[in-house]
């Protein structure tokens, strides 16, 4: 077995643990879980951070559990917030829980025995507690004085706390106390922000049954400029394509600064501390290669999506670069042809103007407005310097006509290397 602390130290993602916890873990197989919050129907990237912790656990010889906060989406963790959250409805949950449930088996091995991960609901050992019971047999055992002082409590009395997240702390900690005590699991995870939740859990154990568990936590990830992790200038960055484009995903993490692509290699992948380190003497002979980012984003792209994902965002770049082929340009989505030139210029023409066909320097000049005069744009033509979707066209009694339409609405321009032109056939 491989020591699981030592793995996590190395990456970067030892925040901090109880005492006693590394001593617990090589004593054999060891269950530990962290909780996922149902708000959105797709984790984010902010979420991989846990996944990785829980697959390096499984990796390292224990038993991971996730689980998916079914009951805790209902009241709404303060923790970090700065404002209380709309409550979601309980069919808008439990959708929500299918799809990140579907997410979570991509990446944990559900079948390799003692170790085989598992993922629970907490809705199902609270939905029939009722609220006496719950106050009787957990509130009792947790002070007021000992919930005013956890920093999610304390971040929050100016502003004002409903009564709904002042007790989410012990909601959680039930959680904790409830899978010790019937499914054996003996340690809880999660991102140092959620500290005090995890010890409120140990708290009870301890103070409920003279029990004993521990708590380990990873850093919240931030970028070196300080802005947050997980964002992109279109918004957060998903797991779900259908909400960030693999091709979006893979630039997520090409993009990244050279400071950033050391600490997210470590966090993300699975590459070994001997690749990495390779990996970095590489990178730093030729920085401008982004030798680090590409690597990033391969493994984290194939893992999130498929190697044909990858193989498909890596297409979607080259063409924006001016490496890709005409095929590859066709075989791009229209959702992915429209996020790769985001920000070129686009013009709108009517498809009864060029139903017949449309001469070349007659499409580039009087209909787009592409090349200022007819005669530069002759030069060009026969130079080779424009194409019509990735295809050159050096003749300038050349026609353009429907059949050059992408996704039976757009026709992509290009003027020299670097500039192109996305028309729209209304």
């Amino acid at each position: 077995m491989k020591n699981f602390i030592e793995e996590l130290r190395w990456r970067g993602m030892l925040h901090d643990m109880m005492p006693g916890t590394e001593e617990l873990l090589k004593t054999g197989i060891t269950k530990g879980y962290i909780g996922f919050d149902p708000t959105a129907d797709s984790l984010g990237v902010g979420n991989l951070v846990q996944i990785m912790t829980l697959l390096h656990f499984q990796q390292c010889g224990h038993k991971p559990v996730a689980l998916v906060g079914g009951a805790t989406g209902m009241v709404g963790d303060p923790s970090g917030k700065s404002a209380e959250r709309n409550l979601l409805n309980e069919q808008t949950l439990e959708h929500n829980l299918k799809c990140q449930r579907k997410q979570l088996e991509k990446f944990l091995d559900f079948n390799c025995g003692d170790r085989s991960a598992e993922i629970v609901n907490n809705y199902d050992w609270f939905k029939n507690f009722s609220f006496l019971d719950f106050i009787r047999d957990v509130g009792k055992h947790i002070s007021i004085n000992y919930m005013l002082a956890k920093d999610s409590v304390k971040t929050r009395l100016d502003s004002g706390m409903s009564f709904t997240e002042f007790s989410y702390q012990l909601v959680q900690g039930y959680d904790f106390y409830y899978l010790w005590k019937n499914n054996g699991i003996k340690l809880q995870m999660g991102g140092s922000d959620q500290w005090g939740n995890i010890v409120t859990g140990t708290e009870l154990i301890r103070r409920k049954d003279a029990g004993e568990a521990f708590a380990l936590t990873t850093p919240l990830i931030k970028k070196a400029d300080g802005s947050k992790f997980g964002k992109s200038e279109a918004g957060n960055v998903w797991l779900d394509p259908q909400r960030t484009t693999p091709y979006q995903f893979y630039q997520f993490w090409l993009n990244a600064s050279d400071e950033d692509a050391k600490n997210f290699i470590r966090i993300f992948t699975l590459l070994d501390q001997e690749t990495i380190k390779s990996l970095e003497e590489e990178h730093a002979k030729a920085p401008h290669q982004r030798l680090l980012q590409k690597e990033l984003a391969k493994d984290i792209t194939i893992r999130v999506h498929s190697a044909d994902d990858y193989k498909s965002a890596l297409d979607a770049s080259d063409i924006l670069f001016g490496k890709g082929t005409a095929e590859a340009l066709l075989k791009l989505s229209e959702q992915d042809l429209l996020t790769v030139f985001q920000g070129v210029p686009q013009v709108t023409v009517s498809k009864t103007e060029i139903q017949a066909g449309i001469n070349i320097v007659d499409f580039l000049c009087e209909k787009t407005n592409i090349f200022p005069s007819r005669g530069e744009a002759r030069k060009m033509i026969e130079g080779g310097g424009v194409s019509i979707n990735k295809a050159k066209v050096d003749d300038v009694n050349h026609d353009v006509s429907l059949n050059d339409m992408l996704k039976d609405k757009y026709i992509l321009a290009q003027k020299g290397k670097k500039n192109y032109y996305l028309i729209t056939l209304s």
